[in-house]
């Protein structure tokens, strides 16, 4: 069974970064799932649910979202409740590496998904082979997850190559992959699943568009929260701190450019 350590934690600054994450991405990522009505899904490690309740809006079914943190959980439902939403997805407590399905659930669902997910955990693949088993014969696993590496920011803010590198040193340390997104083929084909595309949702933008500061604001985030972590890794948090002083100015630059891509795969069982 795999652990898992998830850097950025529960509190109501990271839920607010990730519900503010999901405006900016989720219709892109609805678009590569391109789902029909009818489908049943579960998704694992559905956090806040905001997702699962997107993809449910699609297929017109009730998603089974899977989630550890009970906090979690309970905001994702205050958010459900407060959109009228509530109809849209069954949240279960529990880990993804056993996931809370029934008899009757497992080897029936029409996808398994799981996005921002692998990168926290030891054993990734433990997990693709345990959303194999849920998905019935021909059922879609689709993966979404970061490759760390793969960001860049021009012109470059002075102090970002080092904490950017000691902030992935963080997953290394619980023995998680910062840059799992690049083995997403890998693990559907270890899993015993039948890759069959291959993408990224591409999370960036540059000065002049409506959302740059939102993506800018998003990565001073994870770095303010994972700050002590840094500091772990003999980055000193002064270091930090500037960084993020600078980001609170680079973004209003004219030429200010961030590029990201969030590695996206899918399979299907054999």
């Amino acid at each position: 069974m795999s652990s898992s350590h998830y850097t950025h934690g529960t509190s109501p600054a990271e839920q607010q970064r990730l519900t503010a994450m999901n405006h900016l991405l989720n219709e892109r990522f609805l678009a590569q799932a391109a789902l029909t009505p009818g489908e049943r899904i579960v998704d694992f490690g559905a956090g806040l649910g905001q997702f699962s309740r997107a993809m449910a809006k699609v297929t017109g079914v009730p998603v089974v979202g899977i989630e550890r943190s009970n906090e979690q959980i309970f905001e994702a439902m205050r958010q459900a409740d407060a959109a009228g939403e509530t109809h849209l997805i069954d949240m279960r407590q529990g880990n993804a590496e056993v996931a809370p399905l029934t008899d009757s659930e497992w080897g029936h669902f029409d996808m398994a998904h799981a996005r921002f997910l692998l990168e926290h955990v030891s054993n990734p693949l433990f997990i693709v082979r345990t959303m194999v088993r849920a998905v019935r014969p021909g059922g879609r696993i689709i993966l979404a997850d970061d490759d760390h590496e793969v960001m860049r920011l021009w012109p470059e803010p002075p102090g970002l190559a080092p904490v950017w590198h000691a902030y992935q040193r963080t997953y290394d340390r619980h023995g998680n992959d910062p840059i799992v997104g690049r083995r997403l083929v890998q693990l559907l084909h270890q899993a015993g699943a039948q890759p069959r595309r291959n993408t990224w949702v591409f999370f960036g933008g540059c000065s002049g568009q409506p959302d740059f500061e939102g993506y800018v604001t998003n990565l001073a985030k994870i770095l303010e929260e994972a700050i002590d972590e840094i500091a772990e890794t003999g980055t000193p948090r002064e270091t930090v701190q500037a960084l993020l002083d600078a980001l609170a100015t680079w973004h209003r630059r004219p030429d200010a450019a961030l590029w990201h891509g969030v590695a996206w795969a899918e399979g299907v069982r054999i």
